[in-house]
């Protein structure tokens, strides 16, 4: 298995693959099928769930594997119906036993509805205990983000939103770095745009391309790393996960990378302020295959 992904340091001390597999929307029976290929691709960093409801299908496709666990880099995610104190210790021993694994690497609160200002002491405990090693922030805004710093004892150490050229995030950078926390690693869900078939008809990218023996998919990716971000471009493809970890052989330079930056910036999905009906749903996550 290649292991040449760049990393990025965490604040806690560890450190987190520049690429990773996302298993967002993929069933159970999905995982076990593709996310073998990914580990034989080079990717050492999975990304699930609570509410994708295939946490068991990742940990059983990764001992199938037989990849050591300290390899690896898992991150999990918990639905607002966990974040309550007392409720969110107990979850994170039930996300961990569903992964049958003694730790993740990076736990994350994945909406930024209920009780997560009480959640995060939960969290940081479960850091103490060793259950998990970097604890982070899933869609949070600006302002929300603020109400955990004022409880926070352990500061967020990723943040994963929406990232991609029509939607850089430079202002949400800009406004942790003000507040002190400019080493924030950011995740970038939807990188090339959810399938935009008008970011990929940019005619930059078809330019870079040509110049870099790349694809546009390619260069988009290259910019998201030279940009610092953690990214997780979605397939079920084998060959066109190989092409998306192939991104670390060229680089952009600095006027490329501001005709980037220079797109008109547009997000695919506003995060509500009111929580959606989805996200405030109990579900019962031991139902899984």
């Amino acid at each position: 298995m290649s292991t040449n992904v760049p990393t990025f340091p965490l604040t806690s001390g560890t450190e987190i693959p520049a690429m990773g597999y996302g298993v967002f929307q993929m069933t159970s029976a999905e995982v076990e099928k593709h996310l073998p290929e990914a580990l034989a691709a080079g990717y050492t960093h999975i990304d699930t769930a609570n509410a994708y409801f295939n946490e068991v299908a990742v940990g059983r496709a990764i001992k199938a594997f037989g990849v050591a666990r300290e390899d690896l880099f898992v991150t999990t995610k918990l639905f607002p119906q966990s974040y309550p104190y007392e409720q969110c210790g107990r979850d994170i021993d039930a996300t961990l036993q569903r992964l049958d694994m003694d730790y993740v690497d990076l736990l994350l609160f994945h909406q930024p509805y209920g009780d997560y200002v009480s959640g995060w002491k939960a969290m940081e405990e479960a850091v103490r205990a060793g259950k998990v090693r970097a604890i982070g922030l899933s869609n949070f805004p600006i302002h929300k983000i603020d109400e955990i710093l004022a409880v926070a004892t352990t500061k967020p150490a990723v943040l994963q939103v929406e990232i991609n050229p029509y939607c850089n995030q430079h202002e949400l950078k800009a406004a942790l770095a003000e507040r002190g926390l400019g080493d924030v690693v950011f995740e970038g869900w939807y990188p090339l745009g959810h399938g935009d078939a008008n970011l990929m008809a940019e005619p930059l990218f078809a330019e870079l391309a040509q110049k870099y023996g790349k694809t546009p998919a390619q260069v988009i990716l290259r910019w998201s790393y030279q940009e610092g971000n953690v990214t997780f471009p979605k397939t079920l493809n084998a060959d066109h996960m190989r092409d998306n970890i192939d991104i670390f052989d060229f680089e952009l330079t600095a006027d490329e990378m501001a005709r980037v930056n220079a797109l008109p910036q547009h997000p695919y999905y506003h995060v509500p302020e009111q929580a959606p009906a989805f996200v405030l749903a109990t579900n019962d996550y031991s139902q899984q295959a």
